[in-house]
């Protein structure tokens, strides 16, 4: 073999091994890429799940926010509403003592007559009320005022005009008993001559100092009875004078009311 032929046997064979070589290197890289492509893939789902994950947290935070945002509000709400509660608490705690003062200077003003079993003092919530038997006010079937009942009412005046943040409600009330014919042509039925007494009672605190426009009258006849009227004791019961002492507020409220 020539020294010629010998080179061309070596250079088929490295041009033979060099395309072998070109073979598996591209087919390692196709299978590379593929790897790459599907890794690339995989990343970019993952990217959108967390990017999914994000939005929805975004979300969570900003309703958490308003939440928060709501409560805060609430609890301004809530606060401001203890403070007014706490101011209506210390209000209605001067109010009682108020009433409980004006109660317990009513009843020594009054206490000889309340022994004698002449009047009663009640108070109820934020009102005052004297009640005065008929017999001591008026004769039977009459509304002028007796001698004997006229003292007791000027010292009730004087007790009661002192308030002036209240006014004075007078109402007058009689037995089931109908009106007597011959008192008939006077007062029809019990209204005219329950609002008569009221009215009597009204003027004559008048005169003794009382503002007129505190006072208020009223006749209620025979339907608010603090008794039966089955008997002679608890038809006597029911005929009274109501005398009360009324917020002018509550006094507004009630006739707004009407």
């Amino acid at each position: 073999m020539t020294m010629m032929k010998m080179f061309r046997i070596a250079g088929a064979v490295l041009a033979g091994a060099l395309v072998a070589a070109g073979c598996v290197s591209k087919g390692e890289h196709e299978k590379m890429q593929a790897e790459k492509d599907q890794q690339i893939g995989a990343l970019a789902k993952e990217r959108g799940a967390l990017a999914q994950e994000r939005d929805s947290l975004q979300q969570q935070i900003r309703e958490m926010q308003s939440q928060r945002t709501a409560l805060e509000k609430q609890q301004a709400l809530l606060r401001d509403e203890i403070v007014t509660l706490e101011k209506q608490r210390v209000q209605l705690e001067a109010a009682s003592r108020q009433d409980k003062s004006q109660y317990d200077g009513l009843v020594r003003n009054l206490t000889e007559e309340v022994k004698k079993g002449e009047l009663q003092v009640r108070q109820y919530k934020n009102m005052l009320t004297v009640e005065v038997a008929e017999q001591l006010f008026f004769d039977s079937g009459r509304a002028t005022l007796k001698e004997s009942g006229k003292a007791v009412l000027k010292k009730v005046g004087e007790a009661l005009k002192g308030y002036d943040d209240k006014l004075i409600r007078v109402i007058g009330h009689t037995d089931n008993v109908p009106i007597a014919k011959a008192l008939q042509t006077q007062f029809p039925s019990n209204w005219e001559l329950s609002a008569a007494r009221a009215t009597t009672v009204v003027r004559y605190l008048e005169s003794v100092g009382v503002p007129p426009e505190r006072l208020l009258a009223s006749g209620r006849a025979e339907h608010s009875p603090v008794a039966l009227n089955d008997d002679a004791e608890g038809r006597r019961k029911n005929r009274r004078i109501e005398i009360t002492l009324i917020d002018k507020s509550l006094a507004q409220e009630l006739q707004e009311q009407r």
